[in-house]
C-alpha cells in the first residue's frame, strides 16, 4: 500500500486523492493539500519508488494506477476525485482508463497522454553520482549538485527527496528503477477505451507540456475534458501559483 498523508476530515464532498510528479513526494504538496482540506478530505500519496512508499523494480503507469486504485479502495471509500501532476497525472489518467469506477472527477496538471521527447535521466545520473558520504546538510548536496544541475530551483526540488539521518544521507527515491524505466515514464501506455467522466486539464500558461498538438489525444481518451491555463506559470504550476491552482481546481470539483 502507498504511504499517504491525510489532510482534513470527511465533509460530505468526495475525498480528493493527489498523485505527485517524478522525483516528488506527498510532503511537497502539504501547503496545497491544506487548502483543499478546508472543503474536503484530502489524501496525498507517495508514489511507488518515492518518499516513504515501497520500492519496486516495476515503475509502469499500469502499476502506478493499480496502486492508486488500491489506495482509493482502502482509504477513500472506494471512489474519489483524483488530481495528478506530471508523472502523477499520467498515472491518474491510466487509473481513469483502467478503473473508472474509482474516479469521480479527474484533474490532470500540466501533462498530456502522449510520449515526450525529452528525458529526466540526467537528474537521475546526477543524484546517483553524488557522494553522500560527505553530505550532512542539504546545503552540502546543493553545492555538490551545482555543476550537473545548474538550475537552483531544480536542485532545491531534488534535495527535498534527500533524507538526513544520524546514520547518514540517503535518497528517498529508487533511482535504479527510475533510471531504468525512464523511457516508459516519458511515454504513455497504449490503453483501450476512454474515460467519460468530468475531466480538467489544468496547465501552466508558460509551460509547453500541453500543446495544441496534444488536444486530439486528450479528446480521444477523455471526451468530456476541458482545458484551462493559469497565466504566467510553468510546469510546477501548483507551487508557482498555489492560490490560483486551488481556486481553479475547486471550481471544477464543485460543479
Amino acid at each position: 500500500m502507498l504511504n499517504l498523508i491525510r489532510h482534513g476530515k470527511p465533509t460530505g464532498a468526495p475525498p480528493l486523492v493527489i498523485a505527485h510528479g517524478l522525483f516528488g513526494s506527498a510532503r511537497n504538496w502539504n501547503a496545497v493539500a491544506r487548502r483543499f482540506a478546508a472543503t474536503r478530505e484530502t489524501l496525498v500519496v507517495d508514489m511507488r519508488n518515492h518518499g516513504e512508499s515501497f520500492r519496486d523494480p516495476v515503475h509502469s503507469y499500469e502499476a502506478m494506477a493499480a496502486d492508486l486504485a488500491a489506495t482509493i479502495a482502502a482509504e477513500a471509500g472506494g471512489r474519489a476525485d483524483v488530481l495528478g501532476h506530471s508523472m502523477g497525472g499520467k498515472a491518474a489518467m491510466t487509473l481513469a482508463l483502467t478503473a473508472p469506477e474509482r474516479v469521480d472527477r479527474l484533474i490532470v496538471a500540466d501533462i498530456a497522454p502522449v510520449r515526450y521527447g525529452h528525458s529526466q535521466i540526467g537528474y537521475v545520473r546526477a543524484m546517483e553520482a553524488l557522494d553522500l558520504s560527505g553530505v550532512s546538510r542539504r546545503s552540502d548536496a546543493d553545492a555538490a549538485l551545482a555543476a550537473s544541475v545548474p538550475e537552483p530551483g531544480v536542485r532545491a526540488f531534488l534535495i527535498q527527496s534527500l533524507a538526513l539521518t544520524p546514520e547518514g544521507a540517503a535518497w528517498k527515491l529508487n533511482l535504479a528503477a527510475l533510471g531504468e524505466q525512464m523511457p516508459d515514464i516519458m511515454d504513455f501506455p497504449a490503453l483501450p477505451g476512454r474515460f467519460d467522466g468530468p475531466t480538467l486539464f489544468l496547465v501552466g500558461g508558460a509551460s509547453d507540456y500541453v500543446r495544441d498538438a496534444h488536444l486530439p489525444a486528450i479528446r480521444a481518451r477523455f471526451p468530456a475534458a476541458r482545458t484551462e491555463a493559469i497565466p504566467g506559470v510553468g510546469h510546477w504550476l501548483h507551487a508557482e501559483a498555489p492560490e490560483a491552482f486551488v481556486a481553479a481546481a475547486e471550481t471544477f470539483l464543485a460543479r
